[in-house]
Formats: C-alpha cells, sequence, structure tokens
C-alpha cells in the first residue's frame, strides 16, 4: 500500500514562489494589513516619534499588526508573538519577515495602550459600517414591561452604561494582568495588486464615511 509521499526538503523550484503567493486572497492578515494602513497612529495617540541615536525602531504599525493578528487568534503572549513571527507564513507576510523580540512586543503594547483601545473601537465601527454587526435601534410604545422577558435580555439607559462599564473594567484587568501572560514582570520591562486595489478602495470609502 502506497502513502502520500511529502516534497523533499532541498527540492528547489525552477520558478520561485513569492511570499504574496502563498497568502490566499481572501486570508484576515490582507484585510488587517489594509484597516491598520489607513490609520494615522500619531494622531491616535501612537508614539512615532524617532531617536537619532541606537538602532531604528519598529513602526507602530508593524506592532499593531502583529497584536491584531494574535487578538484574533488568541494569542496573548508576547513571547509566543515573538515565536509566530519566525515559524508562522501568515504573521511573515503581514509584517514583511520582521522579528521584534518579545521585550519590543510588549513594551509597544505598555506603551500605547489607550491608543490600542481606540483602535479596538474603531473596528465595532468598521463591522457597524460593513453590516457585519445590526446596531439596532429597538424602541417600545406606552408603558414598558420586563414581563417574562429574561433580565439579560433586557436593557434600559443604566444598565447599558453598567455593561460598558464592565467592559471598561475588563479591559484595565487585561492590561493589569498582561506582564504575567507574557512572562515578563513589571521591573524588566522598565528596564528595558488587483484584489488589494480593491480592497483599498472599499476600507477607503468605509475611512471617509
Amino acid at each position: 500500500m502506497k502513502f502520500i509521499q511529502g516534497q523533499d526538503r532541498t527540492q528547489t523550484h525552477l520558478f520561485p514562489v513569492s511570499l504574496d503567493q502563498t497568502i490566499d486572497r481572501d486570508n484576515q492578515v490582507r484585510l488587517i494589513d489594509l484597516f491598520v494602513d489607513k490609520f494615522d497612529l500619531q494622531k491616535l495617540g501612537f508614539q512615532t516619534s524617532m531617536v537619532e541615536n541606537g538602532r531604528p525602531a519598529y513602526h507602530p504599525s508593524v506592532l499593531l499588526k502583529l497584536y491584531i493578528y494574535g487578538y484574533m487568534n488568541r494569542i496573548r503572549s508576547s513571547r509566543c508573538l515573538e515565536k509566530e513571527c519566525k515559524r508562522n507564513i501568515e504573521v511573515m507576510w503581514l509584517i514583511q519577515c520582521l522579528c521584534p523580540d518579545h521585550n519590543t512586543i510588549a513594551n509597544f503594547r505598555r506603551d500605547n495602550s489607550r491608543a490600542i483601545k481606540k483602535v479596538f473601537r474603531e473596528t465595532v465601527h468598521m463591522a457597524s459600517w460593513f453590516d457585519l454587526i445590526g446596531g439596532k435601534l429597538v424602541a417600545g410604545d406606552s408603558t414598558k414591561l420586563r414581563a417574562q422577558n429574561s433580565k439579560k435580555n433586557n436593557f434600559n439607559q443604566k444598565k447599558i452604561n453598567r455593561h460598558l462599564e464592565y467592559i471598561e473594567n475588563k479591559l484595565a484587568e487585561y492590561e493589569k494582568n498582561w506582564p504575567t501572560a507574557t512572562g515578563i514582570n513589571g521591573k524588566n520591562l522598565r528596564k528595558k495588486s488587483a484584489n488589494r486595489n480593491s480592497g483599498n478602495k472599499i476600507i477607503a470609502a468605509w475611512s471617509n464615511s
């Protein structure tokens, strides 16, 4: 009985395959790339200042793309994100084969936490613009009664405000626990083509709406 055989690891190709050809046209990383490139990161509050001495810094868009990819794929640890940069072909395409270390990744998250929050709020606006979420107005006439409706499905302004406060608290808790997830303590942190053109038009329409 024959089995499916893999390719010889030392096999060379007559027609080299580019990195872009290995990523499907509908892959999520292409959307992340377009989404981040449409932002004025300095206006959102990201640190974009450059230092004259020493090694050049990574552009904030590179690390933001990496973080969004991590959130979408449940990769929270900066050490794990560092590994993905070296072995994950999607990440290689997304950040153009750059390999920031875990300290750089963690420091970016720490130094730009407020700006990152703004970006994730913009994802909700974009989802609404593309009709991926409803956002419908639910209104009732005359007397409002809870009746037999489940309390968890019954909302008023007070409950909505409480839920928004809960979300903000969860974000703050996430920030507080970030050094633990990355495996770095706070002290150490302190030390230290056609489809694309079409996608550009769609994202541009959203960003100008």
